[in-house]
């Protein structure tokens, strides 16, 4: 066999972090449906981050009051390039978190659950696509 099955690797490599990232972030979704609380928050401010591309996404901070009664602050995971009226500075919007780790939190509306899901097809699909081509090749030798 000659070395360029190594290439196949590649995929596998990109559909193994794919699939990681997708069912991690479904997995932190599914906890909060489960165990989350709401609660009534605002968006104080957005912090603005570049990626190495140099695309700009903002990313909303929202706050609230914890059901202990402490004050929460926290930038959500998700950034956008473009911000929608509904979710501009003041704006009032619902959140849910976890209790006993507020940083762990969704904003209703915003964050997308989709993009976790996409990750976890398209993962899923390099994974088995590429495994199946090197095995494939194996049996075929």
């Amino acid at each position: 066999m000659e070395r360029a099955w190594l290439f196949s690797l590649i995929p596998l490599a990109i559909g193994v972090v794919f699939l990681a990232f997708g069912v991690y972030g479904l997995r932190r979704a599914g906890v909060l449906r489960r165990t989350g609380v709401d609660a009534e928050a605002r968006i104080v401010r957005y912090e603005v981050r570049r990626n190495d591309e140099g695309a700009t996404f903002h990313h909303p901070v929202a706050a609230w009051t914890a059901q202990d009664g402490t004050a929460c602050e926290y930038a959500s995971r998700y950034g956008r390039g473009t911000l929608r009226d509904t979710f501009g500075v003041g704006a009032r919007v619902t959140v849910r978190y976890d209790p006993r780790a507020p940083h762990r939190f969704a904003i209703e509306g915003w964050d997308m659950q989709g993009l976790d899901l996409l990750f976890t097809v398209l993962g899923s699909v390099l994974t088995t696509g590429t495994l199946t081509v090197l095995l494939v090749r194996l049996l075929t030798l």
